[in-house]
């Protein structure tokens, strides 16, 4: 054999050639429509992830209605829920906005003038005592002495109003698309089914029942009990007269999504009441914040882990990193990543049947 021949053996075969252009071109053709979508897929996420959840509301109302009568009423239904309770907080912050306007230019302020014990504070008593003092009465001169350190902060606010502002016109967006998808809902759950049997080797559609259900359970566990919460904090800062009560329950809600908390709300709110209103009206108060700050350990725990084998303390993983990696939106996606994950591990580490009893759960 001579030199030659050994050199044509070694170059590439016309067929690795096309091989080799044709997965270059699908590679492109994959990049260029990830970027073209890119835009879009919170949107999408988001119509998912309501498709899923709302998706027994529509099957029950379909045995009384038409399917597109149902998904239409589904589809209201969600448009209200969220425009109104948006209205409504609107609303109240600007009431509240006004009130703090009223507040800062009236001759006396509702703050009242600290106790002389808050000098005996370690380390900050006597800096407390002096800003307290000067917020009671000249509430002006307080708020332009610490102005310098509340600026940056307002940045950050405005930042957020602009987040939150871009967000809800996604999930208005995200409520009419999943109300096109609802009538469609089996052909994608078997669509799902198929690419997960395919690529994990699994029994595809056990997987997609067990997306759904972690997607529900979230829903009912986080959302849910956070919006519960907030409602019932908002009654609470209405009887007692709490200022910008609207206000405060938004944060609440939002310290409940964001898996905080509303305790580092509801005490300062809570001190306070002790401080301006009648010990009685102040222990009442108490006594309904208490367990209303504790809805939460309670109920989402057991609404969260509801009917699923994937451990609580997975789910809980999920959800936090899921939001701190991809918003709001990975308070589902990771979840369910999550949850999937751990169903194929079970079912590569048992042959299979861990996994078929996990996701059949």
């Amino acid at each position: 054999m001579s030199v030659d021949d050994v050199g044509q053996d070694r170059l590439p075969s016309g067929s690795t050639i096309d091989l080799a252009i044709r997965i270059g071109f699908l590679g492109l053709l994959g990049y260029l429509s990830l970027r073209v979508i890119t835009p879009f897929v919170t949107i999408a996420l988001w119509s998912a992830v309501l498709a899923v959840a709302l998706h027994p509301l529509f099957k029950w109302l379909t045995q009384y209605l038409r399917p597109r009568l149902s998904a239409a009423l589904v589809t209201l239904l969600c448009l209200l829920i969220v425009v109104g309770p948006v209205t409504w907080l609107g609303l109240g912050m600007v009431s509240g906005i006004g009130f703090l306007v009223t507040e800062l230019n009236t001759a006396q302020p509702a703050i009242p003038l600290p106790p002389e014990s808050v000098k005996t504070w370690p380390l900050v008593g006597d800096r407390l005592h002096q800003l307290w003092s000067l917020a009671a009465t000249n509430t002006k001169g307080a708020l332009a002495e610490v102005a310098p350190l509340l600026k940056p902060v307002g940045g950050k606010l405005l930042d957020l109003a602009q987040s939150a502002f871009l967000g809800l016109l996604q999930l208005l967006v995200s409520i009419v698309i999943a109300g096109f998808l609802f009538p469609f809902g089996p052909q994608l759950a078997n669509a799902l089914s198929v690419i997960f049997g395919r690529a994990l080797g699994l029994r595809g559609k056990e997987l997609v029942q067990l997306a759904g259900s972690t997607v529900r359970n979230i829903s009912r566990g986080v959302i849910g009990i956070s919006l519960l919460q907030s409602l019932l904090a908002g009654a609470g800062f209405l009887a007692a007269g709490v200022p910008a009560s609207s206000v405060f329950a938004f944060v609440t809600l939002m310290l409940g999504i964001l898996q905080i908390g509303p305790a580092i709300l509801f005490i300062p709110i809570v001190i306070w009441s002790w401080v301006t209103m009648e010990p009685t009206h102040a222990l009442i108060f108490t006594a309904y914040m208490v367990p209303v700050g504790l809805i939460d350990n309670v109920l989402r725990p057991i609404l969260m882990a509801r009917g699923l084998a994937t451990p609580m303390p997975v789910i809980m993983v999920g959800v936090i990193g899921g939001m701190i990696a991809y918003g709001i939106v990975g308070l589902f996606f990771g979840p369910v990543v999550l949850s999937v994950a751990w169903a194929v591990l079970a079912g590569w580490m048992h042959g299979g049947d861990a996994a078929e009893e996990t996701t059949s759960q």
